[in-house]
């Protein structure tokens, strides 16, 4: 399958001024809004110069803004290439779900009794809300809150700081789970279930509910990881044998 053409930058950017002072988070926040709503596709090589020069600033606040970006996971830099858009669907996001699997239980544990009727509403409200959004920024930033809103009560800053940054590296590819895998309706169900048990007090029920969740993500991400490989395969390629690298 023939690979799509890699828009150049000024096809996503209009050139602008940027003042100096501004320029490092100005650039950072418009790289990473682009990276997420797919107008800078993965694979998509990001040059200082260019940059640079479609902001109106110098390579010092470009080069700055690319190594935050890498350290989020948007893109890595390769010796002798700079900086290039990762794949938004790799071993991270199944990793940021095992992840996820191994502490939000534990918080949702610890904030279920506590839960207040002001902080039912609150996740309520943004299940209504994500009802109703098509936008991936705003399903994204909508789930985390969702999520958060129930954990918030778990009396650990450490644990809930942690959830938070494995949240926000889900946005990534939230997008992609929730339409090219197929499980926007999933995911609605299981957030009404996982409210429901929430409101009624029950630990065990909503404990299992959230970790199912949590795995069948998991697991579309590692069936749809597997399908690209295979896609990507040649024809007639030998399968491979036990041992043999992969």
């Amino acid at each position: 399958m023939p690979r799509k053409p890699i828009p150049t930058l000024s096809g996503v950017f209009t050139p602008t001024e940027t003042p100096a002072h501004l320029a490092r988070d100005v650039i950072e926040s418009a790289l990473r809004e682009a990276i997420m709503d797919g107008r800078i596709p993965p694979e998509t090589p990001l040059r200082q110069e260019e940059i640079a020069a479609l902001f109106g600033v110098s390579r010092m606040p470009v080069r700055e803004a690319l190594r935050r970006l890498e350290s989020q996971g948007l893109l890595h830099i390769q010796p002798y290439k700079g900086a290039v858009v990762t794949a938004l669907i790799n071993q991270d996001a199944m990793d940021t779900y095992g992840v996820r699997l191994l502490l939000e239980p534990e918080a949702l544990r610890l904030s279920l009794p506590h839960l207040s009727d002001t902080d039912l509403a609150d996740a309520s409200a943004r299940l209504a809300a994500l009802r109703k959004t098509r936008d991936s920024a705003t399903l994204a930033r909508l789930n985390r809150e969702f999520h958060m809103a129930l954990y918030r009560r778990a009396g650990n800053a450490r644990l809930l700081y942690l959830i938070e940054q494995e949240l926000e590296q889900e946005e990534r590819f939230l997008r992609f789970h929730l339409s090219a895998m197929g499980t926007g309706h999933q995911a609605r169900d299981d957030h009404e279930a996982l409210l429901d048990a929430a409101r009624s007090g029950d630990e065990s029920r909503a404990l299992a509910l959230l970790r199912r969740h949590l795995s069948q993500a998991e697991q579309a991400i590692r069936h749809y990881l597997a399908d690209q490989d295979n896609a990507e395969s040649p024809a007639g390629d030998a399968p491979r044998t036990a041992g043999e690298p992969k």
